[in-house]
């Protein structure tokens, strides 16, 4: 005969737990039936027991109440698929050019595998989630990337040809909408459609700030492998308001890549976004402590 009593209760554990509920209460009521889109990439993605995490983060985010979106990247995969293929990859000021062999493998990889281990990461951890592309539906209105360069000689202004790669005109939220309120996580991968039904590829943090502002959500995160914009010591600046970004870009504050990072979020904020995050995707439960906890990880961009 066994001993079914139950074990005996460890009131330090209980205790912290209580402690961590009372904390988050408040936010859970502020977020509340609000959109929260998260574009996910990075490291983040690419280390096994963060991508778990993250599927639990996520889940736990549409078991509490809150309609969060997820667009992702996944130029790593992308690249190995390349080097499978023998394909070689070329790279204007950060973007690849995509040719029209190389738009078939970017659409495989990103609303293929990609797009459905994400999805599957969710469901795995407890929420119904649905992986989709910017195709489907008509969603994401995509045309051609228009970039120009100076010449440094002869200071003539270059158009360069990146190839099928996009920009989003235009974000049609009703496959989305009706995911969301039929108690679905939508998980997006930046695959666009030209008018002319022609494929694109376009950057993830363009797709997500372009979703967040047609959402006009409460929150855009911004998953990447820094932990947010930082000061010229070197360290991290809690909040800027849209001038504020203006300024840091112009006295050199905010350089390289985060600048497209930032100003997608300045983008999206202007369309709408309450309030657009960027921060370490690799900090364990990252939006957890972003949303539900006083003063978060990242940087947040608001007016």
């Amino acid at each position: 005969m066994t001993d079914s009593s139950p074990a005996p209760l460890d009131i330090a554990a209980a205790t912290e737990r209580a402690h961590v509920l009372a904390q988050a209460l408040p936010f859970l009521r502020r977020y509340a039936g609000a959109t929260v889109v998260v574009k996910y990439g990075g490291h983040a993605m690419g280390e096994e027991h963060l991508a778990e995490q993250f599927g639990r983060d996520i889940a736990l985010l549409k078991q509490v109440g809150i309609n969060p979106v997820v667009v992702h990247g996944g130029g790593p995969q992308i690249n190995a698929m390349l080097k499978r293929l023998a394909i070689q990859s070329t790279f204007i000021d950060g973007l690849r050019v995509t040719d029209a062999a190389m738009v078939e493998v970017v659409e495989m990889v990103l609303a293929g595998t990609v797009n459905k281990y994400v999805a599957n990461l969710i469901t795995r951890a407890g929420a119904l989630a649905v992986g989709i592309c910017g195709k489907d539906g008509g969603m994401i209105r995509a045309r051609k990337l228009r970039r120009t360069k100076v010449d440094p000689d002869s200071r003539i202004e270059q158009v360069l040809d990146l190839g099928f790669v996009g920009e989003p005109e235009a974000v049609d939220v009703r496959v989305i909408q009706a995911l969301t309120s039929g108690g679905l996580v939508p998980v997006i991968a930046p695959v666009g459609v030209g008018a002319d039904g022609q494929t694109y590829n376009i950057n993830a943090d363009h797709v997500a700030a372009a979703v967040a502002g047609a959402l006009h959500a409460t929150r855009l995160l911004m998953l990447t492998d820094v932990s947010g914009v930082l000061d010229k010591d070197k360290r991290l600046i809690a909040e800027l308001s849209l001038s504020d970004v203006e300024a840091r870009i112009a006295d050199g504050t905010i350089t390289g890549g985060m600048i497209p990072k930032v100003e997608n979020c300045v983008e999206a904020v202007k369309q709408g976004v309450k309030g657009a995050v960027i921060l370490d995707g690799r900090v364990p439960h990252a939006c957890l402590l972003e949303l539900f906890t006083e003063a978060g990880p990242g940087t947040i961009i608001r007016r």
